[in-house]
């Protein structure tokens, strides 16, 4: 599926390498201009030189998304790049977890919560004004298949994204009439860099991750983009406040 924007902005939190790359990437290949953002210059850096190579626009913005200075710097920075913003794409997340709930630590559990849903609160309270001021747009959150029932030794993290789909859910019926979507992306098991640093320390992990889709393999990080370019586009514009599931058929079963 093939999306076109014209002379719109969009806003990938991040954005340095996987699912924040990828969507990054496919927004500007749409013809949108775009803000990247990550705790990782070099990679986000790596992702704007990437965009401007094909010919796109794009500016790398550092942000650090649990603290509220930086977001409001964050979109400081976006108004000063380009005068506005249209679609929002708040994906840093992190997953440190390992281990059964009673083993958990309280760094842990801070970590987790402040970067997967104060990360979000904070993005979503600072994009919505301007988007507000547009007239509308369109945010898309990164949830997980975590957020949509039980995750077994990753009960932090999987808390943490039912309260992202709980944040999605909410914003979408707060802002509704006011020409905002808000909808959430669900990923399974995706191919990223975390992923193959994982199934390189054991190769049975890969097996077992491909196992769980019915599809019998893990996820793409452009499928992942495209469900989010769809949730922002035109076509979608009767959709918000869903959690949608691009999980292989994972969730199905």
């Amino acid at each position: 599926m093939s999306f076109t924007f014209s002379g719109q902005v969009a806003l990938v939190t991040g954005g340095a390498a996987g699912i924040g790359r990828a969507t990054a990437l496919a927004f500007a290949q749409a013809g949108l201009s775009v803000v990247v953002s990550d705790v990782d210059t070099a990679g986000g850096e790596g992702t704007v030189e990437l965009i401007l190579a094909a010919g796109g626009q794009a500016t790398f913005v550092r942000c650090d998304v649990t603290r509220e200075a930086e977001v409001q710097a964050l979109m400081a920075a976006t108004l000063e790049a380009y005068g506005r913003l249209d679609y929002a794409f708040n994906n840093a997340g992190i997953e440190i977890e390992k281990g059964k709930l009673a083993d958990g630590s309280e760094a842990e559990y801070d970590a987790i919560m402040g970067v997967n849903v104060k990360g979000v609160w904070l993005c979503m309270k600072h994009q919505i004004p301007l988007l507000l001021a547009q007239g509308g747009g369109a945010i898309v959150n990164t949830a997980s298949v975590a957020g949509l029932g039980a995750a077994p030794k990753m009960s932090i993290y999987s808390a943490s994204k039912h309260a992202v789909i709980g944040l999605t859910k909410s914003a979408a019926v707060e802002y509704a009439k006011k020409k905002i979507r808000v909808n959430a992306v669900c990923p399974a098991v995706i191919d990223t860099d975390m992923f193959r640093r994982a199934y390189e320390a054991d190769p049975r992990k890969g097996e077992f991750a491909a196992a769980m889709h019915p599809v019998g393999r893990i996820g793409k990080v452009e499928e992942i983009a495209t469900a989010v370019l769809y949730l922002c586009c035109d076509n979608a514009a009767f959709t918000t406040g869903h959690a949608l599931a691009v999980d292989g058929g994972a969730t199905a079963i």
